[in-house]
């Protein structure tokens, strides 16, 4: 017995945290300023920054497939479903879990991409770094669908302001109520055809703009991290920390109170729940190498796995209380899946500015904010999108397709081509009840545990959204000047957009969500979930920066409330 209440002791911190990404890193950086003993738990393996980004100074012919896709042979055999997605090249491919170890099941399809490692997916993301606005927070009760949010803009704003201080944005200010402006660093530049075609845009829409991406990129030194040296290779892991990761960022800074304790190869199975306190007294964690189980202990929780990490172990945690998942009475947890459908847009070739290149290869695109249903209402759809893309010259691979040959076609070569531009859309999706994960019991992973089901699909309203899509860019395109216009719509599964949202949603009545207005379940009031899974709905901007938001708010909060013993 004494043994017992020796290694609990041991196994016993103030507060847990699941997760080690965008949001993990957040909550462990404020609980840990905060003076809690914090415990922070990685399913995966360890990265060191710097030291252990492996291909972030190798050049292309240093690549055994010169860092192209990898070879089907090698994808087929522990990437097959994650290939799908066409982001595996070889230089950030060993950065995505493998599907033998990590399998998941699919209704209908379902691309979800994963990294298990320090910092999860804070190192490869596209670090595009936008508020939602306050017609965001609003839209589910104007529009009657979902559950309305239980916070305002009004709420978040100040935390919005705090996290940018911090992780340091790069971006312009443009005072619209639709997109609201940050806590900036000096925005990156645009080249010149980006600046021509963005005055076109101001000079011919009166309800369209087209501004420089808002990038978690520094374009200046900033809390001790370099400025973006302009190399793109960002998805290999920055050595300079020029831009937001939380291995380069946030966890440093909890590591730097001394009250942070990280334990790697962690895989949280389920949350431990004490029906006579009414409460969640800590978590079992199953070691991935050994394979044992292990328990740890602490006052409150934070569950920071991602949106579907999270929820699965929610649903995962069952006992004669909670049946169908920790906190949920509701019967909404695993449901509202919601991700942004993209791959669709036009781009055009442009006569002019044969005299002027650029310097750098800028590790951000442009912009243009939802423009959509905000003063006038379209009648085929809802909500709204914006686009991102960028300009640039083609290079010597243009002459792949030509039937050239000679020293004129090779001198030719050696010359920047014609200027190209696109624009490519990211729409929002409703928050349907039916778009869900669940867990399927019959089909295990290798450490005996369930795995997910995914049964989500988009529909009619992002089908209609989608036509808008391609002609409003098409119609921009052209208005600038540019020739040989072509719309695509490559198509767009869920899980592409690696925007995954929503299932465990926050609201007002613990009937029908499961989170309150600061993070807690409802039922459970020490367990906070802070990351995509407590997305109430999607809007149409790039979403880790509400994470953020939201979790150093709801971190603030939980402090306050254990001073207060409410928790």
């Amino acid at each position: 017995m004494n043994l017992n209440i020796k290694a609990k002791n041991q196994n016993t911190y103030d507060a847990i945290v699941v997760g080690s990404g965008i949001s993990g890193g957040w909550a462990a950086k404020e609980l840990t300023e905060k003076g809690l003993k914090t415990l922070v738990l990685e399913r995966g393996y360890e990265i060191k920054h710097p030291e252990d980004y492996g291909t972030a100074m190798k050049a292309p012919w240093e690549f055994k497939y010169r860092n192209k896709m990898m070879s089907q042979e090698a994808l087929n055999s522990t990437k097959k479903l994650q290939k799908r997605l066409g982001y595996l090249r070889e230089g950030i491919a060993d950065m995505f879990v493998d599907d033998t170890d990590n399998p998941y099941q699919e209704v209908k399809r379902f691309d979800w991409l994963r990294g298990y490692h320090t910092g999860g997916r804070s190192i490869m993301w596209g670090r595009q770094s936008y508020r939602l606005s306050p017609m965001d927070f609003e839209a589910n009760a104007k529009d009657g669908i979902g559950v309305d949010w239980p916070i305002r803009y009004e709420d978040l704003a100040p935390w919005y302001d705090y996290v940018e201080g911090f992780a340091g944005i790069s971006g312009q200010k443009e005072g619209l109520p639709q997109l609201p402006d940050g806590n900036f660093l000096p925005p990156m530049e645009m080249n010149c055809l980006e600046k021509h075609v963005s005055s076109k845009i101001r000079e011919n829409f009166d309800d369209r703009i087209m501004t420089i991406g808002r990038v978690a990129n520094l374009t200046q030194a900033h809390n001790g991290r370099n400025q973006c040296m302009y190399r793109n290779l960002c998805a290999r892991g920055c050595p300079y920390g020029a831009y937001f990761s939380s291995l380069s960022s946030t966890l440093p800074a909890a590591a730097k109170t001394g009250n942070m304790t990280i334990r790697h190869n962690s895989i949280v199975n389920s949350v431990i729940y004490d029906k006579e306190q009414g409460k969640a007294t800590g978590v079992r964690v199953i070691d991935a190498e050994s394979g044992e189980m292990e328990e740890y202990y602490a006052k409150i929780i934070f569950l920071n796995a991602s949106t579907v990490g999270s929820t699965f172990i929610l649903m995962n945690s069952t006992d004669e209380v909670f049946p169908e998942g920790l906190g949920n009475t509701s019967g909404t947890l695993g449901h509202y899946l919601m991700d942004h459908h993209f791959r669709t847009g036009a781009s055009g070739e442009y006569d002019g500015f044969g005299d002027q290149y650029y310097s750098g290869r800028r590790a951000n695109g442009i912009y243009v904010p939802r423009f959509r249903n905000i003063k006038e209402q379209r009648q085929d759809y809802i909500r709204g999108f914006g686009y991102q893309g960028g300009a640039s010259r083609t290079d010597w691979t243009r002459g792949i397709a030509e039937m050239g040959f000679g020293d004129e076609f090779k001198k030719e070569l050696t010359q920047p081509g014609p200027w190209r531009m696109g624009l490519g859309a990211f729409g929002e999706t409703l928050p349907y009840f039916e778009n869900k994960m669940t867990l399927d019991k019959g089909n295990t992973d290798k450490w005996g545990q369930p795995t997910v089901k995914f049964d989500a699909e988009f529909k009619e309203n992002e089908k209609k959204m989608r036509v808008d899509m391609q002609e409003a860019a098409a119609e921009m395109l052209e208005a600038a000047g540019l020739k040989n216009v072509r719309t695509y719509d490559a198509g767009s599964y869920p899980g592409q957009g690696i925007h995954e949202m929503g299932t465990c949603a926050m609201g007002r009545d613990k009937k029908t969500s499961m989170l309150n207005k600061n993070n807690q379940l409802h039922e459970v009031p020490n367990v906070f979930v802070t990351d995509g899974a407590a997305m109430a709905s999607a809007g149409c901007q790039n979403p880790s920066l509400t994470y953020m938001a939201l979790t150093a708010r709801a971190a603030n909060f939980a402090v306050e409330e254990l001073k207060k013993n409410n928790i």
